[in-house]
């Protein structure tokens, strides 16, 4: 799996990296960072809550082969 981001439509909540600061960042501007694109499985399932706790769909998975 493999974490991908709009940053235009970032509004800076953070709340990506409260759940799961291994896979998020804040730029300076207060938007969204991948940090680390690709996901172990071990760590799907703090990814899919991060995913899930951003409040305007800014990030989502996609297929690693994508």
């Amino acid at each position: 799996m493999r974490i991908e981001a709009d940053v235009a439509k970032c509004q800076g909540y953070g709340n990506c990296i409260g759940v799961d600061a291994k896979h998020f960042d804040l730029d300076d501007d207060g938007l969204v960072v991948i940090r680390d694109e690709m996901v172990d499985p071990a760590d799907l399932e703090t990814v899919e809550s991060a995913i899930r706790s951003c409040p305007v769909a800014a990030i989502w998975r996609t297929a690693a082969d994508a």
